[in-house]
């Protein structure tokens, strides 16, 4: 079943309001003459840190350490993004090189 253009029209500008109110609704509630509320900066600085703990415990929810590679692989792609921020402490390089690692790792290796 396909949509009609009435219904395409309404989804696509649906999808450009959710849009422009998540970009600008900040700036609206929060204007730059304004000091940002305590608990905003609160948020600021703990948040980065909640969710780059919480990927690391999705990445290791399914390592078997009785079975496979034992989560080697695993384990060694961790290493290599820890290593990589800490030599170039540069996010996209970390993640990357730690991708690179662990899908190598996973294809040739394991």
């Amino acid at each position: 079943m396909t949509m009609s253009v009435t219904q395409q029209m309404i989804t696509i500008a649906m999808v450009v309001l959710g849009t422009m109110l998540t970009r600008f609704l900040p700036f609206m509630i929060f204007p730059s003459g304004k000091p940002t509320p305590k608990y905003i900066q609160y948020l600021g600085k703990a948040l980065p840190s909640a969710v780059i703990g919480l990927l690391v415990i999705y990445c290791f929810k399914d390592v078997s350490l009785l079975s496979g590679s034992r989560g080697i692989p695993e384990f060694i792609a961790v290493a290599a993004v820890a290593l990589l921020h800490f030599w170039k402490k540069n996010m996209l390089l970390s993640i990357a090189g730690g991708t690179i690692t662990y899908m190598m790792l996973v294809q040739w290796v394991f």
